[in-house]
C-alpha cells in the first residue's frame, strides 16, 4: 500500500413514494404529505419537538448505513434513545448546566465541528480531484518511497571481536563463513543475509552505516546498536516496487483531496485575523 485509508463518506438518502392507483381521498392526502416539512415531528416531548430528519440522521450514525435501510424495530428503539436523551437534556437545561463553563465549551466545540465539516464536505463536492491531480498524486508518492537495501551483518558482543572480524575480511576472508560461525544473530546460519529491507526498519545507528555504504563495501569499523557490534556488508540496492495505479487509486484520491483541502484552510488562514492570547 503506498499510504493508509483515510475513507471520506458522503450519505445522500432520498425517499420516492406513490402508487399506480389510489382514491382520490388517499391523493389528497399524498398530496399534503409531499408538502410537508422534512423535518416533521416524529415525537413531542414536554411539548418538544424532534423532528424525523433528527431520528434519520442518529439512525444513521449509529447502525452506519442509511435510515431507509434500518428495521422498525431498530427505529423504534433509536426513537426510545433520543426521547430519554430529550428528557435528559430538558431536566439539564432546567438546571441552567447549559450555562455552566465546562457545557458551554463543549457545545461551541460541537457547533464548529458540525459547521467545520459541513463546510469540508461542501467543498469537497466543489472541487473534486481530476485525473490528472490524481496521477500527478501517484508519481509523487512513488518518487518518494524509500530505497530498499540487500545487506548482510555479523552480530558480536564486543568491539574487539567485530574489529577482528573486519580484519579478517580485509585479508580475504568469507563474509558468509564468518557469520556463521561468529554472528550471534539468528541470520547467522544463512550467512548473515538479512535480505532486502527499508532503512526505517532498521535502528539508527545501522541505518547510518548502511546508507553510507557503496555495493559491495563493507564497514571499516564496527557499528554499535543496542543490540551489540556489527560488521556490515552492502549487497545491493533497488528502488521499491510500486503498487500498480489502479490497486491503489482511491487511497491516492483520498490523498489528494486531503492535500487540497489543507490548501484551502490555509489560504483561509492568510486572509483570517488571528489574534492568539496563549
Amino acid at each position: 500500500m503506498l499510504m493508509k485509508r483515510f475513507p471520506l463518506v458522503l450519505i445522500a438518502a432520498t425517499a420516492l413514494l406513490g402508487a399506480c392507483t389510489r382514491p382520490a381521498e388517499d391523493a389528497s392526502k399524498a398530496d399534503a404529505d409531499a408538502k410537508a416539512p422534512a423535518n416533521a415531528a416524529v415525537v413531542t416531548v414536554n411539548g418538544k419537538k424532534i423532528g424525523a430528519d433528527v431520528l434519520d440522521f442518529f439512525v444513521q450514525a449509529v447502525t452506519n448505513k442509511p435510515a431507509a435501510e434500518a428495521t422498525a424495530d431498530q427505529k423504534s428503539k433509536l426513537l426510545d434513545q433520543l426521547i430519554n436523551m430529550s428528557l435528559a437534556a430538558q431536566a439539564a437545561e432546567k438546571e441552567g448546566l447549559q450555562n455552566t463553563a465546562d457545557v458551554k465549551a463543549k457545545l461551541e466545540l460541537i457547533r464548529m465541528q458540525i459547521l467545520a465539516e459541513a463546510a469540508t464536505q461542501k467543498y469537497v463536492k466543489a472541487h473534486p480531484v481530476s485525473e490528472t491531480e490524481l496521477k500527478a498524486e501517484y508519481d509523487a508518492q512513488v518518487a518518494s518511497m524509500p530505497k530498499e537495501y540487500k545487506a548482510r551483518h555479523i552480530l558480536v558482543e564486543k568491539k574487539e571481536t567485530a574489529e577482528s572480524i573486519i580484519r579478517e575480511l580485509k585479508a580475504g576472508g568469507d563474509f558468509a563463513k564468518l557469520a556463521a560461525a561468529e554472528s550471534k544473530d539468528s541470520s547467522g546460519k544463512n550467512g548473515g543475509d538479512l535480505g532486502w529491507f527499508s532503512l526505517q526498519t532498521m535502528v539508527k545507528p545501522f541505518a547510518d552505516a548502511v546508507a553510507g555504504l557503496q555495493k559491495g563495501q563493507t564497514t571499516e569499523q564496527p557499528v554499535q546498536t543496542e543490540f551489540g557490534w556489527h560488521v556490515i556488508q552492502l549487497e545491493d540496492v533497488r528502488s521499491a516496487e510500486a503498487p500498480k495505479f489502479e490497486d491503489v487509486k482511491p487511497q491516492v484520491e483520498m490523498f489528494a483531496q486531503r492535500k487540497k483541502l489543507q490548501a484551502y484552510l490555509d489560504e483561509l488562514r492568510k486572509t483570517a485575523n488571528i489574534q492568539k492570547t496563549q
